[in-house]
């Protein structure tokens, strides 16, 4: 039981991330590499401010996430107006940087070898509860006017432009806010593993989640959380398989993807779902 739930804690904090990515590539149609730098810069500081420095940790959990936030404004203000293909470059070249930032810095990060010795404060509860706020968050983000510029904003850049949308300001905003869930998962994801290392943090993981976003389907918030907890899951569930464990993995993917070209659940929207789950349980009832 405690495996199980230490598997769907852990989930259920890099969902956090993957929801900034559901932002930013989902609706806004950016793809960003960088996106796991900034959950390591957000696990790194606070693990430095708490175990080196003696900060409580709701102190270094704003303090990550607003150092995230200032980098992330600075990273955006210089990459945002650019084409898209390279502003995926830049992001992979930021996320490159910030990954040898943290291999390098031995005295601060441990370098190579890790940051260990930190403290468990995360617990299945916060990250679920977590989980949650930032779905609800999400979800009405969809739902508002600014939810609506950005499908257009996808659909047809130069159109929405013509129609009055700051199209930069609106990307700086999405990309704030995804940076900013990253980093908050990264706090949970090092308060709760007690260790961090700079391998946890690299552009791979990044186009995971962007992965995990068309897979489980880019329109549709709740195929984004169901394919992510899939593929989250899959390489515990095939674990009776090591050998085929990867082969499996991708041959899963490709399938899905090539198969469902609008994802595992790509036709399924949020408020639909709920008021058919409750439909079906009231006919249930009855």
């Amino acid at each position: 039981m405690a495996y199980y739930l230490t598997v769907s804690t852990s989930i259920a904090i890099v969902l956090i991330s993957v929801m900034g990515t559901h932002l930013l590539t989902g609706m806004n149609g950016m793809f960003s590499l960088g996106q796991a730098a900034f959950m390591g810069l957000g696990a790194y500081t606070a693990s430095i401010l708490v175990v080196t420095f003696g900060v409580p940790f709701p102190v270094a959990v704003i303090i990550s996430i607003l150092l995230t936030l200032v980098v992330a404004y600075l990273v955006g203000f210089a990459t945002l107006r650019i084409r898209q293909d390279f502003f995926a470059l830049a992001t992979f070249g930021f996320g490159q940087a910030m990954i040898g930032l943290f291999t390098e810095s031995v005295q601060l990060t441990g370098g190579s070898l890790g940051f260990t010795n930190i403290p468990r404060i995360t617990t299945p509860t916060l990250a679920f509860v977590s989980l949650g706020v930032v779905i609800f968050i999400v979800w009405s983000i969809r739902r508002s006017h600014f939810g609506r510029d950005s499908l257009a904003i996808r659909g047809n850049d130069m159109a929405a432009k013509s129609s009055g949308i700051d199209i930069f300001k609106h990307r700086m905003v999405i990309f704030l806010i995804a940076s900013a869930f990253a980093a908050y998962a990264g706090v949970l994801l090092a308060f709760y593993n007690r260790y961090i290392d700079s391998n946890s943090f690299g552009w791979m993981i990044s186009v995971t989640w962007i992965i995990i976003v068309f897979f489980g389907g880019r329109d549709s918030l709740i195929g984004t959380l169901m394919g992510g907890i899939i593929l989250l899951a899959l390489p515990e569930v095939l674990r009776f398989a090591a050998e085929w464990r990867i082969t499996l993995y991708c041959l899963t993917i490709l399938f899905i993807i090539n198969v469902m070209p609008k994802g595992l659940f790509g036709s399924i929207k949020l408020p639909k779902f709920v008021k058919q789950l409750f439909t079906k349980k009231r006919q249930e009832v009855e």
